[in-house]
Formats: structure tokens, C-alpha cells, sequence
């Protein structure tokens, strides 16, 4: 059976019956070709999601009647991927895949071996983008909670999000220990706090990033014996984490 699409409306409707309109009910009405009689699902991307029949539809919006209101629980470990600026359109892949594997949080890295940099006007269209990119990949996923793209982060301020978090991750080519020998089904999951993971930048991490890392707690660990681009190598790690932690068993 396929489920339904996923349109985002925030905040939601008190209303049993309401109209979805704007850019939501243009492709919704015009590009989906909805009409009545089928199914949609309409959320806030925060958990809160409204099971909908559309009840009428018109060149570019829909009437909508409710069918169901449900509340999506917020996923336990969170999984948080500290992403570094990748060139072109890499960043934006990472971005799109990240949320389509599940990742609660993304947080854009300015490592010093990024060759990207978000500056002035150019880095808040970046930032815009990511964004962006991250709504409609939730919306294509199925997902009643997109994740947050937080702000530009500095890798001090990495650093203190690796020292608060319950599990603290680092990917590294150079590493020893294997990231699923830690990741088994029987490992000791924090019982509290983020597992945050950092994904380096097509250049690598420099040494006095990794140390500072490594200082604020962070285990260093590698995926296997290739060697995955930026903008992959986040969303392979992700998966062995969402599986292991029983994420994915739902």
C-alpha cells in the first residue's frame, strides 16, 4: 500500500475541514493531481500530523477534511550529524540524504579545510538552501518531524556540542576502531543526551580540530575500508547508527 504524501503547514488548522492553498496546494492540486476521495497527510514538520481526504479540489488548492489527528513522539537516541561545507552541490546531497535516512539535526561546520565559505549574503542563501532542502526531503520521506538545520557552526562550538552530548562520534579515515564494531546491537547506549556525529570536509580533518575534538570526548571512528566523500559518508554512518540503536526496527 502507498502511503500518502505529506504536505507542510504550520501552524495546523483547529478546523476539520480547511483549505490547503499557497505553494503547498499548487503542488499538491497541480503537480500531485489530487483529487477527491484521496488521501494526504498535512504536518507542522514538528510531530503533529492531520490524516486528510481531500474534499474538493481546484486549479491550485485543495479542501481538506480531517480524518485524524496524530502526534508523532519525538525519536530516542536523537541522532545529530555536524556537517563541514562541501564545494557545489555537495553539501546540498548531503543535506537531502541525511534527512531521508532520518537524522534529527544537521549542523553546517566551518572546518578550516573547507573550501566553501558562508559569508555575507552568499552564506545566509546557503543556509536558506539547506533549509530548503531539508523541508522537502522530509516532505518526500514521509516524515511528521524534518530536522532542524541549526546555524553555521565554529569548530569551538562543535567542540562544545561533542562534550555535551551522551555519545560523541568523529569519522576518520586514519581510525582504528571501526564504527560498527561500536555501533553492535548489544552496546551501551547513553541513556541520555545526542548522538552526535561529525563529518569532515573533502580536504579532511586537520589535527588540531581532531584534537580539540578528541579533547571535548569524542570517540574517533571509521566506516570501513574505502574511503567516502563528504557528502556520503554522513548519511552511511547514520544508517549503522539508526539501525543499531533500534531506530529503524519501527
Amino acid at each position: 500500500m502507498t502511503t500518502a504524501p505529506v504536505f507542510q503547514l504550520a501552524p495546523l488548522p483547529a478546523a476539520d475541514v480547511f483549505t490547503l492553498g499557497g505553494p503547498e496546494g499548487r503542488h499538491a492540486a497541480t503537480v500531485r493531481r489530487l483529487r477527491a476521495g484521496e488521501r494526504l497527510d498535512v504536518t507542522d514538520g514538528a510531530g503533529e500530523v492531520l490524516r486528510c481526504e481531500v474534499a474538493a479540489a481546484r486549479r491550485d488548492e485543495l479542501d481538506c477534511q480531517v480524518l485524524e489527528r496524530v502526534s508523532v513522539p519525538a525519536p530516542a537516541p536523537r541522532v545529530v550529524v555536524v556537517q563541514a561545507l562541501a564545494k557545489g552541490d555537495r553539501g546540498d546531497l548531503a543535506v537531502e540524504m541525511l534527512t531521508e535516512v532520518g537524522v534529527d539535526e544537521i549542523v553546517p561546520w566551518a572546518a578550516s579545510r573547507s573550501v566553501v565559505r558562508w559569508e555575507g549574503e552568499r552564506g545566509a542563501r546557503s543556509a536558506a538552501r539547506w533549509a530548503a532542502t531539508a523541508t522537502e526531503a522530509a516532505k518526500q520521506a514521509r516524515r511528521a518531524r524534518g530536522p532542524g538545520v541549526a546555524p553555521l557552526a565554529s569548530t569551538a562550538a562543535v567542540g562544545d556540542r561533542l562534550a555535551a552530548a551522551g555519545l560523541a562520534l568523529v569519522l576518520h579515515e586514519d581510525a582504528t576502531r571501526p564504527l560498527a564494531g561500536l555501533a553492535g546491537r548489544h552496546a551501551p547506549w547513553p541513556p541520555a543526551g545526542d548522538i552526535v556525529l561529525v563529518v569532515g570536509p573533502e580536504g579532511g580533518i586537520a589535527e588540531s580540530e581532531l584534537a580539540a575534538f578528541e579533547k571535548a570526548g569524542a570517540a574517533v571512528v571509521r566506516l570501513g575500508p574505502t574511503v567516502l566523500r563528504t557528502s556520503t559518508a554522513g548519511v552511511a554512518a547514520a544508517a549503522v547508527l539508526l539501525a543499531a540503536t533500534g531506530r529503524w526496527d519501527g
